[in-house]
């Protein structure tokens, strides 16, 4: 960051500039303020006293709350010396804010060298995650007078959302591999892995959980265990789930892997036993989530018996227009090479049939029907850098590789969210294809959303939302809340976070 003279401020209120002995930055993170949530910053104030000048005394901050203040419990203002990131012990003052207008008393003496403030803010349990925070700072007061850092006249915009699921919640580690789908009620039901003992993968104790919202995610009720294959719970895990919603049966499906002994991705084996490979497993719900069915395997069903492992891909499936039900899915083949497919059903779920693979050493991936009969499949690719797509007009028999696999879509080797949804845009409806994912080619960061009006042919940078900067896991999945919204629900570090998202903030 490139720093200037600051500049003060005379009686009359005139800005003048002041000697370049102390200088000053503000920087606003983006990030959306989630309840429940450990870590939520709003700026970062730089402030850097020249070698020479004696000690500065700040003795407050002044700030602006320009939206919001009815959803904040309280601010909390961190110093970390020269420290650059935030650090949790290093609280210096609580304000709990009843006001707009803020003076946040501060009272340290900086000696040279370069000091860093954080602002981080809590949500009252019944805050509108429908609402915005909108925030500035104004200056702070050191040595008796007023300094204006640079950006002092910015206002910092940040979402709300809701931590459905954090670390330690119900003495749980790790929560993780988000799906999430809206049922025929406008009731969204998010699923996850429920990693009791560490974060890491399966084979290990893993079963797979469920939230509902019937309020558009605005609250969500207690969690419930949907999918555990019982004793021994040691390396009889079952996990990395999808979910779909078939409106013609009014049915919801949850397909995931269960791992009988180690049979997961590294120590699965050809066959078609638990005992000898993974199982792809289908649980299902008649009464919009309410309860649910006990697991049934369908690896007979879709799985060549000289391939490593066969599972579905995490996230959500769809229906066709055709009423077929599509999981994106991924195999390891007698060579233990990778590939993203799928699985379908002709019959409402009663049987499953497979497609061939679209793509070597690609694994995750999600589905959409772009036209009548077209399906295509964004996937994790292991080459890394970008997204790999493909489609297929046969229902996956046969796939032709889509221009811009490998080279449009940046992404660190993560799963990813994407959906085909009709949303207002102007002044009309539209069908847009919303891709939720950490855009970057080789780092977990940046959880973003973005949309292409043309059924994937292009994604312009216009249609492109920043939601979260910071690095997390990186799984995330999106569904249509109504025409107007969409919800996203993503991976922090160990918890599920869930923002509602405007179109319009997307198709600006």
């Amino acid at each position: 960051m490139a720093f200037v003279a600051i500049t003060s401020c005379n009686a009359e209120g005139v800005k003048y500039s002041e000697e370049r002995d102390v200088q000053s930055e503000l920087f606003f993170p983006v990030n959306p303020i989630i309840k429940f949530a450990h870590s939520n910053p709003v700026f970062q104030l730089k402030i850097s006293v020249e070698a020479g000048r004696k000690e500065l005394n700040v003795s407050e901050i002044k700030a602006e709350i320009i939206s919001g203040t009815e959803d904040l419990e309280k601010l909390e203002l961190y110093y970390t010396s020269n420290e650059k990131e935030y650090l949790k012990d290093s609280l210096m003052a609580v304000m709990y804010p009843g006001q707009k207008q803020l003076s946040i008393p501060v009272s340290i003496q900086l000696p040279p060298g370069v000091h860093y403030f954080w602002m981080h803010a809590i949500l009252k349990e019944d805050a509108n995650i429908e609402d915005k925070i909108v925030f500035r700072v104004k200056s702070f007061v050191a040595d008796e007078k007023e300094y204006f850092p640079i950006n002092d006249d910015k206002e910092q915009v940040q979402y709300t959302g809701i931590a459905i699921r954090k670390a330690w919640d119900d003495s749980v580690h790790t929560y993780r591999i988000p799906g999430m789908i809206v049922t025929h009620k406008g009731t969204l039901i998010a699923i996850y892995d429920i990693r009791y003992h560490h974060s890491g993968d399966l084979p290990a104790n893993i079963d797979v959980g469920m939230n509902r919202s019937t309020d558009g995610g605005k609250t969500w009720e207690p969690m419930k265990i949907i999918m555990d294959m019982g004793a021994p719970h040691e390396n009889n895990g079952v996990g990395d789930p999808a979910i779909l919603f078939d409106p013609v049966s009014e049915t919801i499906w949850v397909a995931a892997l269960w791992s009988k002994g180690n049979n997961s991705i590294r120590d699965s084996r050809p066959g078609l036993s638990p005992d000898s490979t993974g199982q792809l497993v289908l649980i299902s719900s008649t009464d919009d989530g309410i309860t649910w069915s006990e697991p049934v395997s369908i690896t007979p069903q879709v799985k060549n018996p000289q391939w490593h492992l066969y599972f579905n891909g995490p996230g959500a499936g769809i229906v066709m227009q055709n009423g077929h039900l599509v999981f994106a899915s991924q195999y390891w083949d007698e060579n233990k090479i990778p590939y993203a497919a799928i699985i379908y059903s002709e019959d409402h779920g009663q049987t499953w049939k497979s497609g061939v693979g679209a793509k070597s050493n690609t694994t995750e991936s999600q589905i959409v029907e772009t036209r009548p009969g077209t399906l295509m499949l964004n996937m994790r690719d292991n080459r890394g850098k970008y997204r790999s797509v493909a489609t297929t007009t046969d229902m996956g028999k046969t796939w032709v590789e889509h221009h811009t696999s490998g080279s449009v879509l940046e992404d660190p080797v993560c799963m990813a969210g994407f959906i085909k949804a009709e949303v207002n845009h102007g002044n009309a409806r539209k069908e847009v294809l919303f891709l939720s994912n950490v855009n970057h080619s080789y780092a977990r960061v940046n959880t973003t959303i973005r949309a292409s009006l043309d059924w994937g042919e292009t994604w312009p940078e216009a249609y492109s939302l920043l939601i979260d900067e910071r690095s997390g896991f990186g799984y995330s999945s999106i569904a249509r809340i109504n025409e107007d919204t969409i919800g996203l629900l993503y991976e922090g570090i160990r918890d599920l976070y869930f923002v509602r998202i405007p179109v319009k903030d997307i198709l600006k």
